[in-house]
């Protein structure tokens, strides 16, 4: 079943543009400059630019962006909670990557945390919360059509953000947010694969069909399915490069 087969009592209108209140106002909403050098050097590194052992040197990193070395060294902080930089006595921060073991670890995680907030969010979502999801479902239809990766993944952002918020459970969204902000750069690097937009979308259309039928268990089932597959596609992605 998808969304549009849903029952019209199920569905809600979108939010019209000038109502629409799930994106956080500018001043929040803009991105610092240090998560802009995280995600730069996070697709460098995944992508094999920056090899594993390279040395990453602030005043360099900070040269080459032309910026000071505070965002860079928040950035690479926040890298290492990835798995991608660690620190090395009289090295500095170098390129690093997540073992294998680690790295399901985290997706396993990833998935588990996931999928405990559709299933709440299912049970607990208000009317109006329910419209924002589907208002930011839509603009990723959109989306997957125009074939833009990096715009792509800035909605989904908020996609997973609102369901987060939706289970009401400010702990479990705190927990689930810090682990996706380690896995992060994995799952960026995934919507790269030929065709991977339109199956994300399809995947996040059973999320939010279950979510507003209230199907608690198959919310659930239908994000952890999700986030297994998204983890496949990185898999695919990192042998391609």
């Amino acid at each position: 079943m998808s969304l549009d087969d849903l029952p019209t009592r199920l569905r809600q209108r979108p939010v019209p543009e000038t109502l629409r209140t799930d994106r956080a106002p500018p001043a929040i909403a803009k991105i610092t400059r240090a998560e802009e050098l995280r995600l730069q050097l996070a697709d460098e590194i995944v992508r094999g630019a920056l090899a594993p052992g390279a040395p990453l040197d602030e005043t360099e990193i900070a040269k080459r962006f032309n910026v000071s070395r505070t965002p860079v060294r928040e950035a690479l902080r926040q890298l290492a909670t990835s798995g991608l930089v660690e620190a090395r006595a009289h090295r500095g921060a170098v390129v690093a990557r997540p073992s294998l073991e680690r790295l399901s670890g985290m997706f396993e995680a990833m998935a588990e945390l996931e999928a405990l907030c559709a299933g709440l969010a299912a049970q607990r979502m208000t009317p109006v919360e329910r419209q924002r999801l589907e208002a930011i479902h839509e603009e990723l239809r959109s989306l997957s059509h125009v074939g833009n990766p990096e715009r792509f993944h800035e909605v989904n952002e908020r996609f997973h953000s609102a369901i987060y918020a939706g289970a009401h459970n400010a702990y479990i969204a705190e927990i689930t947010l810090a682990t996706r902000v380690r896995v992060q750069p994995f799952r960026r690097a995934q919507f790269r694969n030929l065709g991977r937009l339109a199956k994300s979308h399809a995947e996040h259309d059973r999320v939010v069909v279950a979510i507003l039928r209230g199907d608690k268990m198959g919310a659930a089932n239908a994000m952890r399915a999700h986030i297994e597959l998204v983890r496949g596609e990185y898999e695919i992605y990192a042998v391609s490069v």
